[in-house]
């Protein structure tokens, strides 16, 4: 994480959440210093290390005005574990679930998950070789196997209820004649040839035999709620040999199954293991959404629900800083960053138990969206909705384009349809463009050379049943 973010200013990060993320200035700003903290963290010496502790985050706001997508850029700009858990459910009825521990594990599943496909990242050059040796052995094989390969392991335990496995077909035993005619050097001279050949693509499309790994499914039992996971196949993994099956691919799919599978077998996995629970526990983040939902305050009826008071007491000790137990071994949560995020439009933070609002020092409010604001989300980042759209529709040779008055309706009819039904957001852009586009992503029309035009007129003749004209006018206008 440090290596990445520590030439970033505070302002740097800023810029690089707004080319995802449209205003929201103050909420940006308060997650570049979180994030820029941990990285001053760091440099400091491990007794002052572990005094500092991250300061967390209560972002306040209508749904859709980017509270989530502000964390999970947040998460991805450092290369961080990031899970996102609904507070609401832990307020369901009945609840008999997965307890608020859950969100921990699942944090480090998350880290398991970013720290593996980076140590395989690191060892593709040394697999990408091994698997051209293989792709070659396949297509023309150096020489026969030796018999004292299909003796059984006498050190073997299971050996006498694996013979299915340690014992080849008789047939595949016998002599190849063709390639004990051929001499050693005929072999290394063709064997060269298809390497020349692999490198330059000129075998991409040719099917091969390759051997691959045969994962059984279905062999683990979790039992998450006490942090504990038997793999029945890993129970004897280190005494029975590994099963393999022959599978017969193109070229081009071998390179990708054999760099894969030779990768994995060149990771250190409790190297991995120990590296993920670092980062958990050191540049997590837990993005609790709806905590609002489970504040007391004086718009919600009592009932069968759980206590939301007690919920908050139960999430307290995580925020705090506890100990966790997880199938990978005990995770520390002092040093991960929780954000919390609600619309808080019936409650207060103030509603939510003292304990825990002082967890969350940083308060930051949202402001709903405006008519502007629905512009700059259709067209300036660089996942903007059109963006998004056209790419989808170029994949059937559909030119779409947008005029500047559309865009402009298209704005003002979301912040219409907001303010006249429910405030959904950004989220309203979504389903006026997949209204918009329906009749063209389902007709796919012709247009040949020329691009596809949507302009103000056609914006309009598609929700004129939606909206009462009369106000859109009177809004543009």
């Amino acid at each position: 994480m440090a290596a990445k973010i520590q030439h970033m200013t505070p302002k740097q990060i800023v810029a690089e959440l707004d080319k995802y993320i449209i205003g929201q200035d103050d909420a940006k700003k308060s997650v570049a210093i979180a994030l820029r903290n941990r990285y001053r963290r760091s440099l400091l010496s491990d007794d002052m290390k572990e005094e500092i502790t991250p300061k967390n985050i209560l972002m306040m706001g209508p749904t859709g005005c980017g509270k989530t997508e502000i964390a999970r850029r947040l998460a991805k700009l450092m290369d961080a574990p990031f899970v996102k858990v609904e507070a609401t459910k832990f307020t369901e009825v009945g609840y008999v679930g997965r307890d608020v521990d859950s969100m921990v594990r699942d944090l480090v599943e998350a880290s398991i998950r970013i720290t593996k496909q980076s140590k395989l990242k690191e060892k593709y050059d040394i697999a990408d070789g091994i698997a051209e040796e293989k792709i070659i052995e396949s297509i023309i094989p150096s020489k026969k196997k030796q018999s004292a390969q299909m003796q059984p392991n006498p050190n073997n335990p299971f050996a006498f209820l694996m013979n299915g496995n340690l014992y080849q077909p008789q047939q595949n035993q016998l002599p190849d004649d063709k390639s004990e005619e051929k001499p050693e050097s005929d072999v290394e001279m063709a064997r060269e040839q298809v390497r020349q050949q692999l490198r330059q693509g000129l075998l991409e499309d040719q099917f091969i035999e390759i051997e691959v790994t045969d994962t059984p499914k279905g062999n683990q039992l979790d039992m998450s709620n006490e942090g504990m996971s038997i793999a029945i196949g890993n129970i004897f993994g280190d005494m029975a040999p590994k099963r393999t099956k022959k599978k017969r691919v193109r070229v081009s799919e071998a390179r990708e199954i054999l760099r894969e599978q030779e990768a994995q077998n060149l990771i250190d996995m409790d190297q991995v293991t120990d590296e993920a629970l670092h980062n958990a526990e050191q540049n997590g983040i837990i993005f609790i959404d709806e905590i609002d939902k489970i504040a007391h305050g004086s718009g919600y009826v009592s009932g069968a629900d759980v206590s939301r008071e007690g919920v908050q007491r139960d999430i307290l000790p995580i925020v705090e800083g506890s100990v966790v137990n997880t199938k990978y071994g005990p995770v520390k949560t002092d040093h991960v960053l929780f954000i919390g995020a609600g619309a808080f439009h019936i409650s207060k933070p103030t509603d939510l138990i003292p304990e825990l609002q002082g967890r969350f020092p940083i308060r930051v409010e949202l402001q709903s969206l405006t008519k502007e604001s629905f512009k700059q989300i259709l067209t300036v980042p660089e996942n903007a909705i059109i963006k998004q759209n056209q790419a989808l529709l170029a994949t059937e040779n559909i030119d779409l384009e947008f005029s500047e008055d559309a865009i402009d309706e298209i704005a003002g009819m979301a912040y219409l349809m907001n303010e006249q039904t429910e405030n959904i957001g950004a989220r309203r852009l979504y389903t006026i463009m997949e209204k918009l586009l329906e009749d063209i992503s389902y007709e796919v029309p012709d247009t040949g050379d020329e691009p596809l035009v949507i302009d103000r007129e056609y914006v309009r003749d598609k929700f004129i049943e939606t909206i009462d004209k009369d106000d859109v006018d009177k809004y543009i206008l």
